[in-house]
This record gives structure tokens, C-alpha cells and sequence, in this order.
């Protein structure tokens, strides 16, 4: 099967309201690497894994730690839940431009029925002095229809505040693992478009990967094998005019990561969102790799 090169969207064939225009343009040309790309640094793990992901770098348990990187590194943004936002934000607002995250979840129960609870609002984002907001949608979980629901009252809210909203699209649950994983080209590529479908107007996603479980993937995504990058096209390519941004994921060497930022962004993607990938090193070999990763970004554009 052929896959066709993809061109990433531009703001204008968007054809948003002025004012997700306006908080946009700020993120993908004001900050960060501008020019139309975005390098995002979240913070959410404390609620999703707990304190654990802090253990590899103890400074980065302050999160005075990630907002330094995100000033001195030039970042587009960083996401950030309410409690992290309103305590430690004040200091760095107006220079570092924040992207609310206003759902989560822990991950001590079974991740069987997943769906991850309101921990903020609309109002809130505006409030902060937000550009987006962020929620996590678990596609494929037993529990998706009033994760739909829930995302629809979202997304209704985001187009009477002019808030960009940006969709966690995350495959999960037993359908998902039965049909490929949670990783799966089938899986990603649907987690893509799912999120363009529902109104978001960027989509975070991990890359997908090729395993012996994609072999129970639906036809025909069951026989269908791409390179890295084609997949990652294809998956671009079904999130339509919805941006999209790739996950970091756990953390890999140096060359991996920069690897993974290449081949995503010359396969279309509009940015990157490294989390632990960054924080959990030394301020100085973040910055390092910040460096790294954004002329890799720029250099696609």
C-alpha cells in the first residue's frame, strides 16, 4: 500500500475563531521554535505515575525545575494541572505560555475501564491566562462514552472562550489490547482521527509500534507494514486539519530520542511533547538536548 507524503496544516487552513487563532500563534510562532512548530514540556506525571518519575532527577520533583527549562530552552509551552498552575506559574507568566491539562486520573486502580475524572475547567484556563487546554480521551475504554460526553462539554466550552483545545487521544482498555495493543498502527491511526472527529484542534499521540500483537489488529491493519515514518505519515495523514504533536514516552538515550524527533516531524507532524525524555536529566544536559531537538524541528519546516 502506498503512502503519500503529508504536509503538516498551516494556522490559516485551520479556519479557527480569532481567538484560538490569536492563543495558536502564539505557541506555534511567538515561542518555542516558532515558525510554525511547537516543543511542549508537560508535567502531569505527578498525578498519572505518582512521585516516581521524580526519582531520576530529584530537582525535577520542583517544578521551578521545568519552568526554568521551558524559559532558558525557549519552549512553546508547558502543560501543566491547576494545582502546579496556580502555585508555582506567577513568577514565569507571560513568558512561558501554559496549557491547562484539566482532566487526569492515578493509575492505582486496574486500567481496565480507564477514565480519567475533571480536575479542572474552561474557566479555569482563562482564568491562568492560558493558551489550550488539555484533556485525555481514552478511545476504545469500556468507559468511552462518557468520556465522549464529558469531552463534548469540553469542547463546547473551549468554542465559547476561544480556547484551543488539545486531545490526549489515547487507546486503551481489553477491546484495544484485543485488537493489536494500545500501540498499534490500528490503534494510533484510529486514536487520530477519532480526535479530528470530536472537534480537537490538536492531537497528542504516541508513535506507533509494530509487534506481534499487531497481527490481531483489523483488516487491514492486520497484514500492513510500514516503515517508521510511513506510519507515522499515515497517522498524520487521518488526523486531517487537527494538529498533531508526538509523545517522548518514557525516557530513551540521546540518539533515539533524536531520531524519534526526526522522523516525526519530517513525516508531517506539527510538534513534539517531551516530558521525562527532558526533565529527567540534568538542567544542562536538557538544555543541551533542547538545542538538538529544536534544530532537528526547524529544519523541517
Amino acid at each position: 500500500m502506498v503512502v503519500q507524503r503529508v504536509k503538516r496544516p498551516t494556522l490559516d487552513e485551520m479556519d479557527l475563531p480569532v481567538g484560538k487563532k490569536t492563543r495558536l500563534h502564539r505557541i506555534l510562532y511567538e515561542h518555542g521554535p516558532g515558525h510554525g512548530v511547537a516543543l511542549i514540556l508537560p508535567i502531569d506525571q505527578g498525578i498519572e505515575h505518582g512521585p516516581v518519575d521524580f526519582f531520576a532527577n530529584p530537582d525535577s520533583a520542583d517544578p521551578g525545575f521545568q519552568l526554568r527549562l521551558c524559559l532558558e530552552g525557549g519552549y512553546s509551552a508547558i502543560a501543566f494541572h491547576y494545582g502546579l498552575a496556580s502555585k508555582y506559574l506567577r513568577p514565569y507568566a507571560g513568558r512561558v505560555p501554559l496549557i491547562l491539562k484539566i482532566n487526569g486520573k492515578t493509575n492505582i486502580p486496574p486500567d481496565t475501564a480507564p477514565l480519567s475524572g475533571l480536575t479542572g475547567t474552561v474557566e479555569d484556563a482563562v482564568r491562568l491566562g492560558a493558551d489550550a487546554v488539555g484533556y485525555t480521551l481514552y478511545v476504545g475504554s469500556p468507559r468511552q462514552d462518557e468520556d465522549i460526553r464529558q469531552l463534548t462539554e469540553v469542547r463546547r466550552a473551549c468554542d465559547a472562550y476561544g480556547m484551543p483545545l488539545i486531545v490526549w487521544s489515547y487507546p486503551r482498555g481489553e477491546a484495544i489490547d484485543k485488537k493489536g495493543g494500545r500501540d498499534s498502527l490500528y490503534a494510533v491511526d484510529y486514536a487520530a482521527r477519532l480526535a479530528c472527529e470530536l472537534g480537537a484542534d490538536i492531537v497528542k499521540l504516541n508513535v506507533p509500534e509494530f509487534t506481534e500483537k499487531a497481527a490481531a489488529s483489523p483488516k487491514p491493519y492486520d497484514t500492513l507494514r510500514l516503515g517508521y515514518r510511513e506510519a507515522v505519515e499515515r497517522v498524520v495523514r487521518s488526523a486531517g486539519r487537527t494538529l498533531v504533536l508526538f509523545s517522548g514516552g518514557s525516557k530513551l538515550g540521546d540518539d533515539d530520542l533524536l531520531e524519534k524527533a526526526r522522523h516525526c516531524m519530517e513525516a508531517g507532524a506539527t510538534g513534539l511533547i517531551f516530558g521525562r525524555n527532558m526533565w529527567q536529566r540534568s538542567m544542562a544536559d536538557a538544555l543541551r538536548l533542547t538545542a538538538e531537538i529544536k534544530r532537528i524541528m526547524l529544519g523541517t519546516v
